[in-house]
């Protein structure tokens, strides 16, 4: 059998820490290794355990779930899955820029958490559509850069980055380049590797970002 998913849960409130933790804990691939009720609390944890993936909440008191995200994205490999009752613009663009995976309401089936968090951990993209869309479009509007590392990408993988952008799974984009999942998923991985990426989620953003996409497409 493969390791599980091993996760620190980060929420100030003791009641929803608890509902999380009985809810991956009957998931056979998922192992809750430690528990926070701050962002402190939260990258304390995740130093000390290792995690492959975060849940934070965005509201904390003290470091707040942007401020761990970001303290975690830049000293450790653990992956950030971002949870919040709000889907604020702000809130998702602040995320993705400390560095996030995945955003997800609160709101959300307690079986899209399950599957959020091994999306994350496979480096796919944010789980919850809606919120994906107002944050390549804000992107969009906000920014448009040049980026000579693009220069460094074949074609194949120009076009594959754009499917990324546009939130198509290995698979969907296998079936649109007339090629095999294998094959797209080795062009991913330079992509990702050649950009300096972490995931796909940075590879949408900075599709966007340069104008290699746009909202609509």
């Amino acid at each position: 059998m493969t390791e599980p998913i091993r996760v620190v849960l980060a929420d100030d409130q003791a009641m929803v820490r608890d509902g999380l933790e009985a809810i991956l804990g009957v998931e056979p691939d998922v192992e809750v290794v430690a528990t926070a009720a701050d962002g402190a609390e939260a990258v304390a944890a995740v130093r000390r355990t290792g995690p492959d993936v975060a849940v934070l909440d965005v509201r904390m008191p003290g470091l707040d779930g942007i401020g761990a995200a970001r303290a975690i994205t830049s000293h450790t490999r653990t992956r950030v899955l971002v949870l919040t009752t709000f889907d604020l613009d702000v809130h998702v663009f602040d995320a993705v820029s400390a560095g996030a995976s995945g955003f997800l309401l609160k709101d959300a089936p307690r079986g899209r958490l399950v599957e959020a968090i091994r999306a994350v951990h496979r480096g796919d993209m944010l789980v919850d559509q809606v919120v994906t869309r107002r944050l390549v479009e804000r992107f969009a509007r906000t920014r448009t850069l040049s980026d000579d590392r693009l220069a460094e990408l074949t074609a194949r993988e120009r076009e594959v980055l754009v499917q990324l952008a546009r939130g198509l799974s290995n698979a969907e984009i296998a079936a649109e380049l007339f090629v095999g999942e294998a094959t797209v998923k080795t062009h991913v991985t330079a992509v990702l590797r050649k950009l300096g990426l972490r995931d796909r989620v940075q590879a949408v953003v900075l599709a966007y970002e340069v104008g290699l996409a746009t909202p609509g497409d």
